[in-house]
């Protein structure tokens, strides 16, 4: 009986459909339960909102509610109990969780007893002849385009087993611009079938002519059904060794788990299936016979007994038990109370414990520099005063202000030019397009002026390798050609220290500190050009292997200098970055005029204040540099320059609000153009770290 409409509501890493309504979610399932004599009312989880919690409610037979979700995290949980979930359960006459990690869930935040009855499979309906003989290894992906599904995992393992095996993947339940936002490379698009939504009949077939399903899941999985009608049609899985999924997959039996969010471990496992076809069929007949376990006539007669139990449940026969399963204060499964208790996770500590740590370490840390940062600059402007401050800024001239926006804009096409030449010499049999590099540019642009850790230069490289041919092959290099730009940046920085001497008289401590801190990318630029040098491979261990890897990574890397023996080329493209130089120079020299500073601070106050900001841009503490950026500004102008310390800040504010406002107003276009969102970018450069496979699998490592 229909309930009405429904609407989407995000849970969990997913998406469910709920009905909010109060006619479809209050009044309706409360009518329609007491509108018939039941034996027995049967809530699938009962604590989703509305039309579960309110059918038990408005239920006056033995209610039987299955448990589905695997939830770990406490807030939603808390707040569930705090609108009364446990009372409500109470009313439950039985429960029934589809698996230990949805048992857990129900022990861990409700209490209470459970039994474990798993989700039912049409075995009947699964084919059963031969699978079709290939020479490909063929790999299906079932699920939503949910980033708690594990798909960009999977890409970025299969983008490394295409180099190594013959294989294709088939994607079902996601669209073909689901599938693009994770790809880097387009050429992967080859050997990948997006099959959108399809029928039941196809999805079988699919399962069936399928070598392996492939489930890289992160988290939040109680059961797995895909998992088992893969089996159901002789199918065997790689999947995440998570809660959920551990429960159904006997690891090395009719299946293989690998490490949640491990795209190496899992690309090694899907190129080691390749290899050992008479292991892939002995796992492909243990599937079928784990399919029975899931057939429907025997999770029917569990059931059916759950329901038997029900009925039996005593029922309350005097005023006060009535009262007590009305307010749910006793179980109406007649048994004692069961209050939740703590329990260890079920999940296992992933492969990665390391890394993960470091990498939420490394989150907070930003997290708390970027607070800092701001923090840093309202303090400097509490100590300043901020009526100082905002009395400068709006005193600001706003032509010399829009001046100041059109150089910086000019200055970053310059840029692109520049790196059109550079990538030129690297890629010269490449399809490099000035358009290509000025919209990646513009990117990049974007990316740093809104994310901290350089990722804007990963992502313009990215951006560029999209469109000049195989992602794996030039994106190496690309990021080569940007340690051209860095060496082009170093030189000037020397001509902006020339200036800063040769017009002003005095050298500050904090001036010496700055030029010393510029030091630090000469560094890494003698390290990238030096260690192609001492990375040799030796031997065939670990350690080995990593060592070769670096060296190929840092050859192809070196390949992005091949500009400067290309004296022409090399020309166009220092001439354009040092323009680029000069332009942004003329913009900060516009906006001390804006802010009527040019009696006190002339070319040389412009040309330190360029130097500073870039010189602590190379690491960057926050987002845009915040704080870090403005107190670099005050350092310069006010000690060097003798300039208030209010008009100092305020320059600083308006300098990078200039820097911000023309990333976004260049960089948005781009993404529009590329066909991309700002997550998808991210998640693309956040992605660039290679998987590398052998040429044949290693020996299976122990599982973790």
């Amino acid at each position: 009986m229909p309930l009405g409409r429904t609407m989407g509501f995000g849970a969990n890493g997913s998406v469910s459909n709920l009905a909010p309504f109060p006619a479809g979610g209050v009044v309706a399932p409360r009518r329609l339960v007491r509108s018939g004599e039941f034996d027995v009312i049967h809530v699938h989880e009962p604590l989703v909102p509305l039309v579960g919690w309110n059918a038990t409610l408005g239920a006056r037979d033995p209610v039987v509610g299955t448990f589905h979700a695997y939830s770990t995290k406490g807030l939603p949980n808390h707040i569930a109990n705090g609108l009364g979930a446990r009372r409500v359960f109470n009313r439950l006459s039985a429960r029934i969780a589809v698996s230990e990690a949805a048992a857990w869930t129900g022990r861990r935040w409700y209490g209470g007893e459970y039994t474990i009855i798993p989700n039912g499979v049409d075995t009947e309906a699964a084919p059963s002849g031969p699978k079709p003989v290939g020479d490909d290894l063929r790999i299906l992906f079932v699920g939503r385009p949910e980033e708690r599904k594990g798909l960009p995992i999977l890409l970025t393992a299969f983008n490394a087993l295409v180099e190594h095996v013959p294989c294709r993947l088939t994607v079902i339940g996601s669209e073909e611009e689901d599938v693009l936002r994770y790809v880097a490379d387009p050429d992967l698009m080859r050997s990948i079938d997006v099959r959108g939504r399809v029928s039941r009949e196809d999805l079988w077939k699919e399962l069936h002519d399928a070598d392996l399903l492939c489930a890289p899941s992160l988290s939040g999985e109680s059961f797995g059904m895909v998992l088992t009608e893969a089996f159901a049609a002789g199918t065997p899985v790689i999947a995440s060794a998570i809660a959920g999924y551990s429960d159904v997959v006997s690891d090395g039996v009719d299946g293989l788990l690998v490490p949640p969010g491990d795209p190496q471990r899992l690309a090694e496992e899907l190129q080691r299936a390749h290899f050992e076809p008479e292991r892939l069929q002995e796992m492909g007949e243990a599937a079928r016979r784990s399919a029975q376990r899931y057939a429907w006539p025997r999770v029917a007669d569990q059931v059916a007994g759950v329901y038997e139990r029900a009925i039996e449940a005593p029922k309350p026969v005097t005023a006060a038990e009535r009262m007590a399963h009305w307010t749910g204060l006793r179980p109406a499964d007649g048994g004692p109370k069961r209050p939740a208790e703590r329990l260890p996770s079920l999940d296992p500590p992933p492969a990665q414990a390391g890394k993960r740590g470091r990498a939420v370490a490394r989150r907070l840390g930003l997290a708390v520099a970027g607070i800092m940062g701001v923090g840093l600059t309202l303090l400097a402007a509490q100590k300043i005063g901020v009526d100082n401050v905002v009395e400068s800024i709006v005193r600001s001239n706003l032509t010399w202000v829009l001046i100041a926006c059109a150089l910086m804009a000019s200055s970053l096409f310059f840029r692109a030019a520049s790196w059109y030449w550079i990538a030129r010499a690297a890629l010269p049999n490449r399809p490099i397009r000035r358009r290509d590099v000025t919209s990646a540019t513009m990117i990049g642009v974007l990316m740093s002026a809104t994310l901290p850790a350089r990722l804007g230069e990963p992502a313009r490289a990215l951006t560029l390798a999209r469109r000049s041919g195989r992602v794996r092959e030039t994106f190496p290099v690309l990021l080569g050609t940007l340690v051209s730009q860095t060496l082009l940046n170093l030189v000037a920085l020397v001509l902006l220290g020339v200036i800063i001497v040769s017009t002003t008289p005095l050298f500050h401590s904090g001036t010496k500190q700055i030029f010393a801190f510029s030091l630090v990318p000469l560094i890494v630029l003698l390290v990238l050009l030096v260690a192609p040098l001492l990375m040799r491979r030796n031997g065939n261990g670990r350690l080995a292997r990593l060592g070769g890897m670096v060296h190929r990574a840092l050859v192809q890397v070196r390949a992005g200098l091949a500009v400067f023996r290309d004296p022409r080329r090399g020309s166009a493209a220092s001439a354009a970055q040092l323009g680029a130089w000069a332009i942004q120079l003329a913009a900060c020299w516009a906006l001390l005029y804006a802010l009527g500073l040019d009696g006190k601070a002339g070319i040389g106050a412009a040309a330190a204040v360029l130097f500073a900001v870039n010189v602590t841009a190379v690491v960057p503490a926050t987002p845009s540099n915040i704080g870090v950026f403005q107190l670099a500004v005050i350092s310069v102008l006010h000690s060097g320059f003798g300039v208030s310390t209010a008009d100092a800040l305020a320059y600083g504010v308006i300098l990078q609000a200039v820097e911000i406002a023309t990333a976004v107003a260049l960089g948005l276009p781009a993404l529009v153009r590329e066909g991309l969102t700002w997550s998808d970018l991210r998640v693309q450069a956040l992605s660039t770290a290679p998987v590398r496979l052998d040429s044949k699998p290693r020996a299976r490592a122990s599982q973790p």
